[in-house]
């Protein structure tokens, strides 16, 4: 029988040791960000504050569970829809050096200017095999690229119409907060992406991280990706673009409802044509299906919250809580009182 020396047992043994360190000290998940000009500053730091807390015991920030780097083309600060710059801190290189490349998005006027070396690199990633992921517009970009065909992919329904309108023939999804369909991650970006980035933390690092990171932020707990993603979707349904963006448009202005010469003009359009559209699309006036969805906001608030009825009739336009309830009793043959006391349960659930 041959005896090994005890150099050579040493030697295994330092082997050993330096291969044990290098497997602790890797990362157990890594992202690399693409942040597209002018993008939407808190998707971005939701999603990486997940990481960030995920990371590293207590509060130190230190990269040793999850590693994350910012990519760039030319190292130049980018600008988000704030304002606020960010410096990157790496070139773009091999894409396989990470887990997940991490598109985040922002205005949509901007997409267009993304730099043509960061679409050679998201394409270098998903022959790769390297999972993409989209955040808040990020999805639109990746579409631009030609790397969604095939997937199902998770858009805000704020940003439902634009999608549509730039990508005839596809239906994005606008009633979850985020979508995984493979090697294709999407979310609708705000809150939503920390809940995507939690589901990357469990599924990689731990659930215990997960959670940590979460509750740190001040947030109960992680979202499932069919969760409804919140705010009121559109109640009015239309192919006509002109009435689509009308609506849209009555529904980021609720709380001081606009005129419709005033949706008009920003429309480019005039009053008359404005009001023929809606009534060959939709069969009533703008004031009309204005005042349908300020109504179903209100009836939502009612039902799913705790908020006053004061502070409901205020978010949703109406002049005080007596013209809510007049409103709202021609609508639904009850006053706001009432049909709050006929749905308690729902209300303290939605608490």
């Amino acid at each position: 029988m041959e005896v090994a020396s005890e150099s050579g047992i040493a030697s295994r043994n330092l082997e050993t040791g330096r291969h044990w360190r290098a497997s602790a000290a890797r990362p157990r998940l890594s992202v690399g960000f693409i942040l597209a000009r002018r993008f939407t500053l808190c998707a971005f730091a939701n999603f990486v504050d997940v990481l960030r807390l995920a990371a590293d015991e207590g509060d130190r920030s230190r990269q040793i569970l999850c590693r994350w780097a910012i990519l760039s083309d030319t190292m130049s600060a980018l600008p988000s829809s704030s304002g606020v710059l960010v410096q990157p801190n790496e070139r773009l290189g091999d894409p396989r050096d990470f887990d997940y490349i991490v598109v985040v998005g922002g205005l949509i006027d901007e997409i267009p200017n993304l730099s043509p070396e960061y679409t050679r690199y998201l394409r270098r990633a998903a022959e790769a095999g390297v999972p993409l992921v989209g955040v808040c517009t990020g999805a639109f970009i990746l579409h631009r690229a030609g790397l969604m065909d095939g997937y199902r992919c998770c858009i805000s329904w704020f940003h439902h119409a634009d999608f549509l309108e730039q990508f005839d023939g596809l239906e994005p999804v606008s009633d979850q907060i985020f979508i995984v369909d493979r090697d294709r991650l999407t979310c609708s970006g705000g809150a939503s992406s920390a809940h995507l980035a939690a589901y990357l933390v469990e599924k990689h690092v731990g659930c215990a991280q997960a959670s940590k990171s979460l509750h740190i932020m001040i947030i109960d707990e992680a979202m499932r990706a069919e969760k409804p993603q919140p705010g009121i979707p559109l109640t009015l349904r239309t192919d006509d673009p002109v009435v689509k963006k009308a609506l849209l448009l009555m529904q980021q202005n609720f709380d001081m409802p606009l005129s419709v010469a005033e949706i008009a003009r920003r429309l480019g359009t005039g009053k008359r044509q404005l009001e023929r559209h809606f009534r060959h699309a939709l069969g009533s006036s703008p004031q009309a299906a204005c005042l349908e969805m300020r109504l179903s906001l209100a009836l939502h608030l009612l039902e799913h919250s705790e908020k006053s009825v004061a502070l409901i009739a205020a978010e949703c336009g109406f002049c005080d809580t007596s013209h809510l309830s007049r409103m709202f009793r021609r609508r639904f043959a009850a006053t706001p009182q009432e049909f709050r006391k006929a749905h308690p349960a729902a209300s303290l659930a939605e608490a």
